[in-house]
């Protein structure tokens, strides 16, 4: 069973967390725990990006940015995955750096330290070359660096199912079961 760290930045790209929670939640059976952390910029990009404060609304347990008893603040609470999305190129800098400044920085810190699943869901455009050597810093600690960058293969007609595929992608590379389009698979 997983347990799933979601931190949620403030980078634009709300869509990107409110899609893997609903998903997350479609796929229980496979989870233990999933615990949530947003930054408080996260909370007004959600509002202004998304209409509304949903985020209090869904059945999972959210932590204060600042909690460091939180269960995934030690690599002795087990969590074995942690998904950043967005993450703001400012919360790439301070896990490149190693400074564990909040909730968000210590959980990837420690996932990291502990050969863990960490997956951070970059949302800016273009890069600079800061932006490229922090990518590369957290790829060689272990870290998965996945743009939020939609495929079309799939040829989706919403914006919620362009989002989906970038989503979905993540979740596969959590080690999830998913029902998702599959290159190779699609009807002919």
């Amino acid at each position: 069973m997983h347990k799933i760290v979601l931190a949620i930045t403030g980078a634009s790209g709300s869509i990107y967390a409110r899609l893997l929670i609903e998903k997350l939640l479609t796929i229980k059976q496979q989870w233990q725990d999933v615990g949530v952390v947003m930054t408080d910029n996260a909370k007004q990009v959600w509002e202004t990006e998304l209409g509304n404060n949903d985020y209090t609304q869904y059945p999972v347990r959210f932590y204060s940015k600042n909690d460091f008893n939180a269960p995934f603040a030690s690599g002795s609470g087990r969590y074995n995955t942690m998904i950043i999305a967005p993450c703001s190129m400012g919360t790439l800098g301070r896990i490149a750096s190693g400074v564990s400044s909040d909730l968000i920085s210590r959980a990837a810190d420690v996932v990291l330290k502990e050969r863990r699943k960490l997956i951070c869901l970059v949302r800016d455009t273009p890069y600079n070359l800061i932006h490229i050597r922090n990518m590369e810093t957290v790829t060689l600690a272990g870290g998965i660096i996945c743009p939020a960058t939609p495929s079309f293969y799939s040829r989706p007609a919403t914006i919620e199912e362009a989002v989906a595929t970038v989503t979905d992608r993540v979740l596969d590379l959590a080690g999830l079961d998913i029902s998702t389009y599959r290159w190779g698979n699609e009807e002919k």
